[in-house]
């Protein structure tokens, strides 16, 4: 059985939005003005965790942004990138974009749930905040993995949304990047005693 995990940049307030600065979002490329001691510290984690990817989920816009960025890329983690099974959850994509890739269509819980019971090992979601909410909100995460990056931003799209009941975490794991970098890491704790 697989293990979904959402693994995604944040600021300190929680925004994900447009880290990079190519979605046109005023406050975006908060990612891109790291130091880069920090930038290169995520490199390296962000290598190791597509190393130990047993495939990657998708939506539609994160198939069409990856595939732009990456298809033409090479060396040791493009390659990794580029060659992992990559599942798109869509009701309208025909073709996805991105190399390896196969659309899921339908109800996303159904076959996301589908996936993972066929599935072994991390089926890691990049990017893709609205169906990473949809997972949130059917109990489909079984981990976050965040790397929070000093800025507040007070405005932007939030992985976490409004949900129909509390989910309760509990904290795994915590490691400093860089010199100003955090990645924490949680899991549900199904029990609600976090």
């Amino acid at each position: 059985m697989g293990k979904i995990v959402i693994s995604t940049n944040s600021s300190l307030d929680g925004v994900v939005q447009d880290p990079t600065g190519d979605e046109g979002f005023r406050l975006g490329g908060w990612f891109t003005r790291a130091e880069p001691r920090d930038l290169q510290a995520w490199t390296e984690l962000a290598t190791a965790e597509t190393r130990d990817t047993a495939a990657l989920l998708l939506g539609r816009r994160s198939d069409e942004w990856f595939a732009e960025r990456w298809t033409a890329r090479s060396g040791a983690w493009a390659d990794s990138m580029n060659g992992l099974p990559k599942y798109v959850v869509s009701s309208t994509l025909h073709q996805p974009r991105w190399t390896n890739a196969t659309v899921l269509r339908g109800d996303a819980v159904t076959e996301v749930t589908r996936l993972r019971d066929e599935l072994d090992g991390d089926i890691v979601v990049f990017a893709s905040y609205q169906l990473g909410q949809t997972l949130l909100e059917h109990d489909l995460v079984d981990e976050l993995r965040l790397v929070v990056f000093p800025v507040v931003l007070g405005a932007g799209r939030r992985l976490f949304a409004e949900t129909s009941r509390a989910k309760p975490m509990r904290l795994v794991g915590t490691r400093a990047l860089g010199d100003n970098l955090n990645l924490v890491t949680y899991r549900p704790d199904r029990h609600g005693n976090a």
